[in-house]
């Protein structure tokens, strides 16, 4: 089967409250290197991805161009994109910049341990299903509670899965949704019924703007327990280890 082309639209304009530092997650060093670059070098190197779109913070993209891009010489990337206040607007404005045809790989770039193999197994399901998660089973016991911390139910853990990214699909797929899901923005804003949910349900990740705006299904892939999103301190220490160890 001939190769389709593929876009990576990897999002990197997140604020990182939780981290409790002046330099947003994303832009730390990890193992003396930036977070963002670690996903960004995996693009590049990888023969399924033809280009990059990097989604930065407003006001950010000269500093991502000089000190990301042209520095550590991420030539895919073809465009550098203000991000949104939400993240959903940041993959809509990612979205904007894409061709029509093919497929995108939708990635936070907090998550510096994606790997070519990992790559491989979404593009080989995306090819086929159209719109496919990396992910992985939970391990602990999930509880239920309500707002005052109380057990309200124990879900089955063997249907659950820990949701992780790159996600993709099929281009034209997910650029109707976000466009559906942008329209119910523009809605809500207008004091109309709409938004970013739909009955009842948030829209959190790109999967859910396909689920919901689109009732498509989604399948999820196996992505690694070491692909974790770098969120809070001790995030950063246990990514200290991976990245010491080459993320073998």
């Amino acid at each position: 089967m001939e190769k389709s082309y593929c876009t990576a639209v990897v999002l990197a304009a997140g604020r990182g409250n939780r981290m409790g530092t002046e330099v947003h997650k994303q832009y730390l060093l990890l193992a003396g290197k930036p977070i963002v670059c670690y996903s960004l070098q995996v693009f590049q190197d990888s023969d399924i991805i033809d280009e990059i779109i990097l989604v930065t913070g407003e006001g950010e993209e000269d500093y991502c161009r000089k000190n990301f891009v042209e520095k550590y010489g991420i030539t895919k990337v073809s465009r550098i994109v203000t991000g949104g206040k939400e993240r959903f607007h940041s993959v809509w404005n990612g979205l904007r910049e894409t061709r029509e045809d093919g497929y995108v790989f939708i990635h936070d770039s907090a998550r510096p341990f994606v790997d070519e193999e990992m790559l491989s197994r979404l593009y080989e399901i995306v090819r086929l299903d159209k719109a496919c998660v990396a992910g992985m089973p939970v391990k602990d016991t999930i509880k239920i509670v309500d707002s005052e911390c109380k057990v309200k139910d124990t879900p089955d853990r063997s249907t659950l899965w820990m949701v992780q990214t790159p996600q993709v699909f099929e281009t034209k797929l997910v650029k109707q949704a976000y466009g559906m899901l942008m329209q119910d923005q523009e809605k809500q804003a207008r004091g109309e019924s709409g938004g970013a949910c739909r009955g009842g349900y948030t829209v959190t990740d790109d999967a859910g703007a396909v689920e919901i705006m689109l009732g498509h299904p989604v399948r999820m892939v196996k992505g690694s327990y070491k692909n974790i999103k770098i969120t809070t301190p001790e995030d950063l220490e246990v990514g200290e280890v991976f990245a010491g160890r080459g993320n073998s």
